[in-house]
């Protein structure tokens, strides 16, 4: 799988929990750390956490195991970082608390089919 697919695999398996606001940051031109952001929200710690574990769950059916983990149970934001890509799970306060989308304004943001289905489905 490419880089893209897998990012698409995190995306759909955020939505699939009703992740909301989604949204991929190609951050590769301007971090070394990292090629692309995924960014989502959840209106509770208890999803918050919901959508990590999906998340976590669909990419280990397809061999993907994130590097490192970040964030708690009750801080509003959960981080998978699997290296050429991270997975940011915020609640609606702390993202705007955090406001990655305003800091990487000037980096593209991909329209992945994945994120296509999200908003249709969503109503977004």
């Amino acid at each position: 799988m490419t880089v893209l697919a897998d990012v698409g695999l995190a995306v759909s398996a955020a939505a699939d929990k009703k992740a909301r606001d989604l949204v991929v940051i190609d951050v590769g031109d301007f971090l070394s750390i990292t090629d692309y952001f995924v960014i989502a929200s959840g209106s509770s710690d208890r999803q918050v956490r919901t959508i990590a574990d999906e998340v976590e769950a669909k990419l280990k059916e397809s061999g993907i195991r994130p590097l490192r983990t970040e964030g708690g149970l009750d801080g509003g934001w959960l981080l998978l970082d699997y290296g050429v890509f991270v997975v940011h799970v915020f609640t609606e306060e702390m993202r705007k608390y955090y406001e990655l989308e305003r800091l990487w304004k000037d980096a593209p943001r991909p329209e992945l089919p994945e994120l296509v289905e999200a908003r249709r489905v969503s109503g977004e």
